[in-house]
């Protein structure tokens, strides 16, 4: 009887194995963020905004391809909006606690939205885990002829954030002595920093709005994520 029972619970749970295949999780696409300190700078302007400004940003994912958990997700998007209590990127004061507001894509069904938080925390981190807030907008994230590498991009959440950007170039060097001072927000497989012409955020949540335009404070990049 003992060995009648063992076989049968040995063909149950193949049957109901079989059924459940597992979920490969890959979602690839175009990153941007901006804050409102410099993330191209040299050390003595990053002394001079550290723990005065650069503790605000939006950044945002659009998916080109994959999915998540078995959900589709191609050509849609979700922007984090972080208020942090430092400088982010700090490395002498810690930025946390950080509240946030998640905007996801109203082209999402209620799968997709699901899906899209659980991406979006994944991929902010620690940035994400507070969120106060999630609203749904039409999301557009495109570059100048469809190439990342003209630097220039433009993000824009219904009409609660906004990111615009241009190139780096010669005029952008101050004091000649600027690099990639901070990293990006979010892992990245490839980033470059550039100028935000327009950086915003109007929306509720947070219990403060900005505008931050001009300033080498924006990324530009790709991620492929894999699990």
């Amino acid at each position: 009887m003992k060995r009648l029972i063992a076989c049968a619970s040995l063909a149950a749970s193949a049957l109901f194995g079989a059924s459940l295949p597992a979920t490969h999780t890959q979602v690839k696409g175009d990153y941007m963020e901006a804050r409102t300190a410099d993330v191209f700078t040299g050390p003595c302007y990053a002394n001079s905004e550290v723990d005065l400004v650069g503790n605000l940003a939006v950044f945002g994912w659009h998916i080109n391809q994959g999915n998540w958990e078995g959900v589709k997700l191609d050509g849609l998007s979700v922007v984090g909006v972080v208020k942090a209590s430092s400088t982010l990127g700090n490395l002498h004061a810690s930025a946390y606690p950080v509240k946030a507001v998640l905007i996801v894509d109203d082209k999402a069904n209620p799968e997709q939205r699901l899906a899209l938080k659980a991406f979006a925390q994944k991929m902010g981190g620690d940035l994400l885990q507070d969120i106060v807030k999630i609203d749904s907008q039409p999301i557009a994230m495109t570059f100048e002829n469809d190439n990342m590498h003209s630097g220039k991009g433009k993000l824009t959440a219904g009409t609660l954030a906004e990111i615009q950007t241009r190139s780096i170039n010669q005029g952008d060097h101050l004091c000649t002595n600027e690099e990639t001072w901070y990293p990006p927000l979010t892992k990245t497989t490839h980033a470059m920093p550039a100028v935000a012409l327009a950086h915003s955020y109007k929306g509720t949540g947070l219990n403060t709005t900005w505008s931050s335009p001009d300033k080498r404070s924006a990324f530009i990049g790709e991620f492929n994520y894999s699990e």
